[in-house]
């Protein structure tokens, strides 16, 4: 018997133990099979399809094929994933694209790193493996190594597919992410987000295959890369306030320093100051490092309370997850005792 949402709405308020997250616009050629090899690698789990103004029949096919199909109106793909974050309470989340691009068969392996190996985010590792093969789109190889590399560099850590769009999450990930992407950026950031909180990230190599013929991505080759590389900047500036200012500082106080060696010599030799517009400019420039350099420490001091904020949050609402855990096995073993007695 197909599981559709009428099933779903007598759970109540239930918490799933994994809701599978497909984000769909227009991929009707595909959907019917990505559903189904959700729920034969997950049998257990809640498959989820959450439709973005499609003009297909993405909606109905998600839902003949067992899927709980809802709709969010704004478009993009971060607009989505807010929408499902919000909405969707699980101990574990596996999100996957609904152009049939990844295997389901490893979505076991994911889950279990969550469920059992206090994994946050774990990501489907794509570079790793047969993606630059599969992938018919050169810009988007190169762009996929830049965005690698950059983050990184400028993090710190060793993320080893960024952009990959199929990912599984703690509920702790989910309830405290903020998402501010409206569109494919959205993967950038949740990436970044886990590694500024010194989230536990692991990888699972998967196996990429290209989308199938007639199948059209969504992703604009350098429009949403300019936006990814924006993101980048931003997340950067805000996550890592005093290397930003800092590096700003230094070239500021190099340039000072440069210009102002030849104005310092002349002095020397003649007694005179010949330059003195050369001699305002390096003055001002070397004010300016010094005021980006305090600017800097100031947003570190504020991001560094930010996360001990952060932190408190999120034992809080790790506290309120397994006190509804506890509250859902009481109620589970209420029900069980009342059947048997009925029986």
């Amino acid at each position: 018997m197909e599981r559709g949402a009428g099933e779903y709405a007598a759970r109540g308020m239930m918490m799933d133990k994994i809701a599978v997250l497909i984000p769909c616009y227009n991929e009707a050629m595909t959907i019917t099979k990505v559903v189904a090899d959700a729920r034969a690698a997950l049998p257990d789990a809640v498959v989820y399809v959450y439709d973005n103004n499609s003009t297909d029949d993405t909606a109905r096919l998600a839902s003949e094929a067992g899927a709980v199909v809802r709709h969010e109106y704004m478009q993009g793909k971060g607009n989505v994933i807010r929408r499902m974050f919000r909405e969707i309470d699980a101990q574990c989340y596996i999100m996957v694209d609904g152009d049939d691009t990844y295997p389901m068969e490893a979505a076991p392996e994911m889950a279990d790193k969550v469920l059992h190996h206090n994994a946050d985010m774990v990501v489907g590792d794509r570079l790793s493996s047969t993606y630059f093969t599969e992938n018919k789109r050169p810009f988007h190889n190169m762009g996929n190594s830049l965005v690698r590399s950059a983050i990184n560099h400028l993090f710190d850590c060793n993320i080893r597919d960024i952009m990959t769009g199929y990912r599984a999450f703690s509920y702790d990930f989910v309830k405290t992410f903020p998402v501010l992407s409206h569109g494919f950026e959205i993967e950038t950031e949740m990436t970044i987000h886990a590694v500024y909180n010194a989230m536990q990230i692991d990888n699972v190599v998967i196996t990429y295959r290209d989308r199938p013929a007639g199948s059209a991505s969504k992703l604009n080759t350098f429009r949403d890369g300019f936006r990814v590389l924006g993101t980048i900047f931003n997340l950067y500036r805000n996550y890592r306030p005093l290397q930003f200012y800092g590096w700003f500082s230094l070239i500021l106080a190099a340039l000072s320093v440069i210009f102002f060696i030849p104005v310092f010599r002349d002095y020397l030799v003649t007694g005179l100051v010949a330059k003195f517009p050369t001699l305002f400019v390096c003055c001002f420039v070397m004010l300016a490092a010094f005021m980006s350099l305090f600017a800097g420490l100031i947003l570190s001091n504020l991001e560094r309370n930010t996360r001990r904020q952060f932190e408190v949050q999120r034992n809080m609402l790790h506290h309120g997850y397994r006190e509804l855990l506890r509250e859902e096995e009481s109620a589970g073993a209420e029900g069980k005792a009342s059947w048997t007695e009925k029986g």
